[in-house]
């Protein structure tokens, strides 16, 4: 049997590869839809009180096995200059939360004077998560225009911007005073990471499409006519924006732990495939089936952004090569999927060969699909020091780790252009220019690699036998990124092998790498510090949940794509 070893982190943790990556089996979203279509959710619209000016709430409530879970949306009628997608901002077209439970009308009364509020409003633990919405005003418009006047929406229009709201926050474990992620934590449902976050995203869809269809009815019952019903497969080709920026970026460094895991998990499931000794016929059609429908999502995703226009370019390449390739590859030889990835590791982009190894794992979800229950992780902030450990170990750790930071001249201002800080003005993590704003004084610990090769050079004089305890008592300062080479040292694909403060770093690396986890599609950078994504495009509607549809959904279907 041929081995083969996980990928190397200095492979894989290098930021360019991170933001390369693309939704896979075990993105959060696809782990939601598969669980609750295998153990059979039963969903119901509860309440819908929206006035005809759009204000009003509605409860869209998710029954699994044991419990029950319940979207709380909070329509508001929002004046076009009220609205804003920065985290500052203090009023939205749409409000929720995901009650823990069925709300009883005392819940959805406290609720409604606080969760359109956010920030400024409070909850309690038997609320989940907090999250806003605003319209995509042009999209919006010209539904609920069309469905007024007896016609269907443009499917190009539609098309071009993929959602009718964009959430700008979906808040869980503990923001604004909503249950703590260990409250929570032992749930079946919940044991993989961002479930309440994905789960209340799915809901608010639902909402989001019946909130469209009442204020087309709204407006054509004004001239005595009824609204079109908007078409299934238009509706469904929808999914809910997301805007996210800077905020995001620093969460892969400061849950060092969990990033292992997430990646871990990718990462053994590449392996496992690439270990198959012989792909089944039936293996080998699906992968081609979804590879087709993978190059329909690649063919209409489109960026106005440079970098990703020039990553497109290259994917679109690709695309061409491997279609080259599977004329006359025999994948029904030995070890199929390892020589698949050798040869795009060879000949493939970056973004072509992530896409590649995220889709040959789809024909094998017995044998990847429950390596999700490795990775969630518990809070690591308390993670305890190993004072015992020798000087002579963590030299060689550090050596192993960051032998690019070691390598790297810190002195040179190219290395060090750039300082992460808090704005107090906006509230949200920035990435400034050092030498040009007076921010390092505010800076925050999110240059791992600098501060690495710190402590490297720190302990030059100490002998291999003392103790990092000894070491800790003289240079308390060096606690933080000590702690982070011990966690890398049990977890190794905890850090990011890569300078996040130089001049030529672009955040969107890391946010787009916590995106694809996510499940996210269509990545659409509007510079190289924010981008716009799609969530649940094409996925069924919860009264549409089978285990026939669960899983393959973000692949467009190919008829509807001719259509």
């Amino acid at each position: 049997m041929t081995k083969v070893s996980c990928r190397d982190p200095n492979l894989v943790m290098r930021l360019a590869r991170l933001g390369s990556i693309h939704q896979s089996r075990l993105s959060f979203m696809r782990i939601l839809t598969r669980r609750m279509a295998r153990e059979g959710w039963r969903f119901e619209q509860t309440a819908f009180e929206i006035d005809a000016s759009g204000v009003g709430h509605a409860v869209y409530t998710a029954h699994g096995p044991d419990r029950s879970y319940s979207l709380i949306a909070f329509a508001h009628d929002l004046p076009a200059e009220k609205r804003s997608d920065r985290v500052i901002a203090e009023a939205w077209d749409a409000t929720f939360t995901l009650f823990d439970g069925i709300p009883t009308l005392d819940d959805i009364s406290r609720l409604s004077q606080n969760i359109p509020l956010q920030e400024a409003g409070r909850v309690s633990g038997t609320e989940l998560s907090v999250s806003r919405a605003n319209r995509s005003v042009r999209l919006w418009e010209h539904v609920v225009s069309a469905l007024a006047s007896g016609k269907q929406p443009s499917a190009d229009q539609i098309d071009a911007v993929g959602y009718l709201m964009r959430t700008t926050a979906v808040y869980g474990s503990g923001k604004l005073g909503a249950a703590d992620r260990e409250m929570i934590a032992d749930r079946p449902e919940f044991h993989a990471p961002f479930q309440v976050e994905m789960l209340s995203v799915y809901l608010t869809r639902w909402f989001v499409t019946d909130l469209v269809q009442h204020m087309a009815n709204i407006r054509a019952a004004e001239t005595g006519a009824t609204a079109e019903q908007l078409d299934a497969d238009l509706a469904r080709s929808m999914g809910i924006g997301n805007s996210t920026g800077l905020g995001m970026a620093p969460f892969l460094l400061n849950h060092p732990v969990l990033f292992n895991n997430w990646v871990a998990a990718r990462e053994q499931a590449i392996q496992a495939v690439r270990q198959v000794e012989w792909a089944t016929d039936e293996d080998i059609a699906l992968f081609k089936h979804l590879l087709d429908r993978s190059k329909q999502t690649i063919a209409t995703w489109h960026s106005e952004h440079p970098i990703q226009i020039d990553k497109l370019s290259a994917l679109r390449a690709d695309v061409v090569l491997v279609t080259s390739y599977l004329v006359q590859a025999d994948l029904s030889a030995s070890h199929p999927w390892d020589a698949l990835y050798r040869w795009a590791e060879e000949t493939l982009s970056l973004e072509g060969q992530e896409w590649i190894a995220s889709l040959m794992l789809e024909p094998y979800g017995a044998l990847v699909d429950d390596m999700s229950s490795g990775m969630a992780a518990d809070n690591t902030a308390t993670f305890r020091i190993a004072g015992a450990m020798s000087i002579g170990d963590l030299r060689a750790l550090l050596a192993d780790v960051y032998t690019w930071a070691i390598e790297t001249n810190w002195a040179a201002p190219e290395n060090k252009a750039r300082a992460w800080y808090v704005s107090e003005e906006k509230l949200e993590p920035r990435l400034g220019e050092r030498f040009e704003e007076p921010i390092e004084e505010y800076e925050q610990p999110l240059a791992p690699g600098r501060d690495a090769a710190a402590l490297f050079n720190a302990l030059a004089h100490w002998p291999d036998e003392a103790q990092v305890s000894d070491f800790l008592l003289r240079h308390p300062e060096h606690r933080h990124v000590l702690r982070r080479a011990q966690i890398v040292g049990r977890a190794p694909y905890a850090e990011i092998r890569d300078n996040t403060i130089s001049d030529r770093v672009l955040p969107i690396d890391m946010l787009r790498c916590k995106l694809a986890f996510f499940g996210a599609t269509k990545f659409d950078p509007r510079s190289d510090r924010w981008v716009r994504i799609c969530m649940y495009g094409n996925a069924p509607f919860p009264l549409e949940l089978t285990q026939d549809n669960a899983d393959f959904w973000v692949y467009p279907d190919q008829e509807e794509a001719k259509a």
